[in-house]
């Protein structure tokens, strides 16, 4: 068993079949059929079961995707370790993150990293929840998680975090809409009855969304995951959109109208990443936040960042 084996395993398993897996690796998918045949008798198992014109996973392959991740990330952090010695010059960050925190401040934070470390590649992997970004950190899709969460500190006590943020709530309407007059923050009591837009349940869009239903007359009329669509959907006239504050620039932008909520829920909003050691890339990203956060300036000076 090589790690080359192991790539070829889990290029199958992220993209669900040898002919996507073969195209993601730049290889003949006759290669990978044969890579995988190796290493399924190298272990005297069977890694995936065919189903349909697909494949997946059986008993054995489930349980060796998680060790397979840690030995290839191993050795890249290995490679980007030495690779860094004289400062940070390639590799790739992944980076899990809820959608509205990739408006802001995740955006903010990109472009203050890729001033400092132009050669590091940027992945960002999408996470719905809280609980998908832990899920990504723990099977190894993503390094680095970007989470927005009430109680956070408590309710992810098991990863690595510093703080970046904390985001309040507001509503995104059009000007015409029956929002009471004014730009002073509306309570929950005050609101007419609203057909709202908001996110899928386990997200702090939908529960103020809720609690603004349980309280008024008002109803969801669309729930959403896919978050390009709400300000459109705004525009159009659908609705009433909950969001949090990060939302706030776009909105202006395209002359919407952005009131604050005065309600006392928040989402602290915070990098995280489990207790091991990071790549190189990785330590810079969080170098990054850490200086803007002490200096309140967005782009950081290089340096480098094996030792962390």
């Amino acid at each position: 068993m090589d790690v080359r084996q192991l790539r070829h395993f889990l290029a199958v398993v992220d993209h669900g079949s040898v002919h996507r897996a073969a195209e993601h690796l730049f290889v003949a998918q006759p290669s990978v059929t044969q890579t995988i045949r190796r290493l399924e008798t190298a272990l005297g198992t069977s890694l995936f079961l065919r189903q349909g014109r697909g494949l997946v996973l059986s008993p054995s392959g489930a349980a060796l995707v998680g060790p397979a991740r840690e030995v290839v990330r191993s050795l890249d952090v290995a490679r980007e370790t030495v690779m860094a010695v004289d400062g940070l010059r390639g590799g790739q960050l992944r980076i899990a993150s809820m959608p509205s925190q990739v408006v802001s401040p995740l955006t903010g934070l990109i472009a203050a990293y890729a001033e400092a470390y132009p050669q590091v590649q940027v992945a960002v992997v999408a996470a719905a929840r809280p609980d998908d970004v832990r899920d990504a950190l723990g099977r190894g899709v993503a390094e680095v998680g970007v989470l927005a969460a009430a109680g956070a500190h408590e309710a992810y006590a098991d990863l690595d975090r510093v703080p970046i943020e904390t985001q309040s709530f507001v509503l995104v309407a059009r000007e015409d809409a029956d929002l009471p007059p004014g730009e002073h923050p509306l309570s929950v009591e005050e609101l007419p009855a609203l057909r709202l837009i908001a996110g899928q349940p386990g997200t702090g869009m939908r529960r103020v969304a809720d609690a603004i239903v349980a309280a008024t007359d008002s109803r969801i009329a669309v729930e959403i995951e896919h978050r390009e669509g709400l300000l459109p959907l705004v525009m159009a006239g659908v609705g009433v959109a909950v969001v949090a504050d990060s939302w706030r620039p776009l909105a202006d932008t395209v002359g919407l109208r952005v009131r604050r909520l005065a309600i006392e829920d928040t989402l602290d909003v915070g990098l995280v990443w489990r207790r091991h050691r990071l790549s190189p890339a990785a330590a810079a990203f969080i170098d990054v936040i850490e200086r803007s956060r002490s200096t309140g300036q967005g782009t950081p000076r290089e340096r480098n960042p094996t030792n962390r």
